[in-house]
């Protein structure tokens, strides 16, 4: 079981150019976005997180559902669902405002135990970010390592939702500890400071940076380095492509046995290769669809 830890919310996305271009719901947040796609992949999951009564709330569980992810562990509440408004600039790429005051995700509880059978647990974006939830999810992550378990963290930075930029900064350099895979953008690591070398240094087994459309670098412990291209596709949006990457990376992870430190260790240049390639290719055809549309395991030809 691998389960995914964070915010389920609405993205509002633009149906055509412009500030006044029809909005139209879709599904989404990072941690939600790769529990979909895990489920989609094949791969056992659970979510936790806390998700409102309302319709949205209930759309949210409802696809969680369709992908065979387990939803015992979400918590509910009677707040309203967290709103993400995308823009979408001339090459694809997205930018996002949100709406997040009294909403029922950054009330979530870290849960005093995590589902039978767990092997890894993976955080990132909003919920690490929203108090009170935020201080719950760390919890929830320093507990699992304490447990021997496999943590994955994408910090996918919304800068807006971050008051204390270097109070964030400090933050995520406490959790490096607590890491076994740490995966993030270029445009992340520019803002976060720091390097590859750094954040192993402190903790983490392997460090994942994704280059867009130039494709995914991996940095480990014992000093390799190992590259793959992106796939060419025609984009029409990035809604939804790191988180895919998040999931195929577990996903490729949990098909060689290698959810632990000492497997990453040993996964050598093939292993790592061909891991990297899966995740372009899955990435790539979400890039393909309009809005968080991660790949099933019969589009990529299965792992």
């Amino acid at each position: 079981m691998i389960v995914v830890a964070g915010e389920a919310l609405i993205d509002l996305v633009p149906q055509g150019p412009g500030a006044l271009a029809g909005l139209k719901p879709a599904l989404g947040g990072g941690p939600y976005n790769t529990a979909v796609a895990l489920g989609r992949l094949g791969s056992p999951t659970a979510f936790t997180s806390r998700t409102s009564h309302d319709a949205f709330g209930e759309a949210l569980l409802d696809g969680l559902r369709q992908a065979g992810v387990d939803v015992s562990g979400v918590q509910r509440g009677p707040e309203p669902t967290t709103l993400a408004v995308a823009t979408i600039d001339s090459d694809g790429s997205a930018a996002y405002s949100f709406y997040v005051e009294g909403t029922a995700d950054r009330l979530f509880i870290a849960p005093p135990e995590l589902p039978a059978g767990t092997r890894a647990v993976s955080f990132g974006t909003c919920s690490l970010v929203l108090e009170p939830g935020a201080s719950a999810y760390s919890e929830l992550m320093r507990t699992a390592a304490g447990q021997g378990l496999f943590t994955a963290l994408d910090p996918n930075i919304r800068a807006g939702l971050i008051p204390d930029a270097d109070a964030y900064r400090a933050r995520f350099r406490d959790w490096l500890p607590s890491v076994t895979l740490l995966k993030l953008s270029e445009e992340d690591a520019a803002w976060l400071g720091g390097s590859p070398a750094e954040w192993l240094a402190a903790g983490p087994s392997a460090v994942v940076l994704t280059r867009g459309g130039d494709g995914l670098t991996v940095f480990t412990r014992d000093g390799a380095e190992y590259s793959v291209p992106g796939e060419k596709v025609d984009v029409v949006d990035t809604i939804g492509a790191g988180d895919t990457v998040n999931a195929a990376l577990l996903h490729g992870l949990s098909a060689q046995d290698a959810l632990s430190a000492r497997a990453l260790a040993g996964l050598g240049a093939d292993g790592w290769h061909r891991l990297l390639r899966f995740a372009a290719r899955a990435a790539a055809l979400t890039c393909s669809r309009a809005g968080a549309e991660p790949p099933y395991a019969a589009e990529l030809g299965g792992w």
